[in-house]
Order: structure tokens, then sequence, then C-alpha cells
């Protein structure tokens, strides 16, 4: 329910270009809850399709992940198109190594395509997309930013990677015990809500709190010109 309202927000305020970001990732979210919930209640939670579908459509969350982050990194690289041409190369970089580290597995295990590739890819990508967003989050302080709502969806997507990577790495160590499992199944979806949260404010009030904060600065300038 808020990831469709911050979509229909985001279009009913006209900020699909410059929540191009958030509005993407919430959208491929929105389209990947409802394609499960129909093949969850059709065939089953342990049907093979379901399977399939679950797979299929966190592959595609992962990929959209990874592109929401590049869009944020284009919109802080905006006014310095010499180092967006050099995050461009490190933002592709990073996935190809992704992709080439993601096809070991595949070609060691040619037979689990799903199990050992795409579980690889999206486990990888995980990671990749949590230390690109946390280089963003630096980036931001080093050149002292005033996009205050940018900082604000960096934030929300350092939540929603930051659990779910920590929970992967342990149900890695602990071979996959039940606690393990239980706290991923636990953490995950908390650390979704919480990234929606942060991404509502950031998209209705830091905005007009910035425009605010202007018009004040704006009042005052005149005042002591006067």
């Amino acid at each position: 329910m808020i990831e469709a309202a911050l979509v229909l927000y985001v279009a009913w305020s006209s900020q699909w270009k410059r929540q191009a970001a958030a509005a993407f990732y919430l959208t491929c979210l929105l389209v990947a809850q409802l394609t499960r919930a129909c093949v969850l209640h059709a065939y089953g939670f342990a049907s093979q399709r379901y399977y399939y579908i679950y797979w299929s459509t966190d592959f595609l969350l992962v990929l959209s992940a990874y592109l929401a982050v590049c869009l944020l990194f284009r919109r802080a690289g905006l006014r310095e198109e010499k180092n967006w041409r050099l995050i461009r190369l490190l933002l592709v970089s990073v996935f190809v190594l992704v992709a080439a580290l993601s096809g070991v597995s595949l070609s060691l295990n040619r037979n689990e395509f799903f199990t050992y590739f795409i579980i690889a890819f999206n486990q990888n990508l995980y990671f990749a997309c949590l230390a690109l967003n946390t280089l963003l989050y630096v980036l931001l302080q080093y050149i002292d930013s005033t996009d205050d709502e940018l900082a604000l969806l960096v934030c929300g997507v350092g939540i929603q990677f930051a659990g779910p990577t920590a929970t992967l790495a342990l149900l890695h160590l602990t071979a996959g015990e039940r606690f393990a499992q239980s706290l991923t199944a636990s953490v995950m979806p908390l650390c979704s809500l919480g990234m929606l949260l942060v991404w509502a404010y950031a998209i209705t009030h830091a905005k007009d709190a910035a425009t605010q904060i202007t018009r004040r600065v704006a009042e005052a300038t005149a005042d002591l010109n006067v």
C-alpha cells in the first residue's frame, strides 16, 4: 500500500523527472509484489512456478535497484559532467565484475541456473548496491550537497540493503541454520518498510522544507537590503 501510494503521489505531483530513481524502483517493487501474489494465490507457496517467479522477479528487482542507484549518482553529479563520466565508468565496471563472478559460479554448476547464477548474482549485486550507495553518501558529504531530499533517498537505499546483506552473510556463515533463516525472513521486510518510510518523508516533505528555508533566506536578505 505504501509503494502504491508513493507511486500515485509522484504521478499526481508531476515529479517523475525529479524522482526518477525512486519512482522507477517503487514501480518495479509494486509490479513484482503483485506478480508474486497472483502466482502464489493460483499455484501455492510450494509450487515450482512460484519458485521460478519469485527468483525471476528478485533478479529483476536487483537489476532495478542497481539502476536506481545509478540514477541517484546521476542526480548527484548533474553539475560536474567530468566527474559523472568517471562515475559512469565505475558503475559499468562494477556491474561487469559482478556478472563475471556470478558467471564463474554458473560455469561450475551448469545444470543449476537458478540456484547458482541468479542467487549468486542477486547476492553479489546486493552487496555492490550497498557499497556504491555508501560511496554516494560519502560523496554527498564531500561535495557539501544541499540536496537534502537526495540525501534522504540515499539513506533509504542504505536501510534497504544493509540489513539483508548482513543477514545473508550470517546465513552463509551459519550454513543456513534455522535462526539465521528466521532472522533473514524478519529483517528483509522491516528494512523495506524503513526505506519506504524514509522515502515517503523525502518525497512529500523534504522539498517543501527546502523551499520554506529558501523563502525565509530570501525574505531575510530583502529585509537587510531595505
